[in-house]
């Protein structure tokens, strides 16, 4: 429906010009630091296994998943999940990943603030993200033959769309926090060397880039949706 607005390109085509950009390095830099082993020589799930223990986290498991870039932590399960370039290998991406991941059962052992809201908001983002887009258009249709009807379902979808840009802000300190948890510890442990340290830093700081992409692009989505309704208006 919004597709072939200028405004929409005008608004869109540079932050999707900078995701596609931010994705190619970030495959890019892991690529090249997956080539150089670890000096510890410890796989990603021997780092994450050892990660938890010194924090006293003893009931996650580290398991393997399928798929590239898929590392992620399950609160609900509690589960820290390595694809298998990360949970396998021994290098100073997958070092900064598994640590990284095991940051965020860090962060939900000890209460974290920031974890704890973007908990709360999943279901609410799963729900709306849902229905959010057939109130909006439901609300546009409606503009003509009921003005007042359609301006308040279009506002409701609005808002749906508004719960999923609050969840990308509020991921980012998430996010932040557990790579300065990640790196602080591969550091203190002595886990990584200055060099790799340096890559695990940078690789970290890639990964980063992409939620901060996505952020921007839930607002512009924001902002385009209401600009849309005032003209509507």
């Amino acid at each position: 429906m919004f597709y072939f607005d200028p405004i929409y390109i005008f608004i869109f085509g540079p932050i999707f010009a900078l995701s596609f950009f931010i994705q190619n390095q970030l495959k890019s830099k892991f690529k090249k630091f997956s080539k150089i082993n670890l000096s510890a020589n410890l796989s990603g799930k021997e780092i994450a296994e050892r990660m938890l223990s010194d924090h006293g986290i003893y009931d996650v498991k580290v398991i393997s998943v399928k798929g590239q870039l898929s590392d992620h932590y399950n609160p609900q399960k509690k589960t820290v999940n390595l694809s298998e370039s990360v949970y396998f290998k021994k290098n100073a991406a997958s070092a900064a990943v598994a640590a990284h991941e095991c940051g965020h059962a860090v962060q939900h052992a000890k209460g974290y603030e920031w974890l704890k809201m973007r908990s709360i908001l999943v279901p609410v983002v799963g729900f709306t993200s849902n229905i959010g887009i057939w109130i909006l258009l439901a609300g546009f249709f409606l503009m003509q033959s009921s003005p007042v009807l359609g301006q308040n379902l279009t506002m409701l979808g609005i808002l749906g769309f508004a719960s999923g840009t609050l969840f990308s802000l509020v991921t980012l300190p998430v996010e932040f926090d557990a790579s300065k948890r990640a790196i602080y510890w591969l550091e203190r442990k002595r886990i990584v060397n200055q060099r790799e340290l340096s890559q695990s830093k940078e690789a970290l700081n890639w990964a980063a880039a992409t939620y901060v992409v996505a952020a921007l692009a839930s607002i512009a989505n924001l902002v385009y949706l209401w600009m849309r309704f005032g003209r509507r208006n």
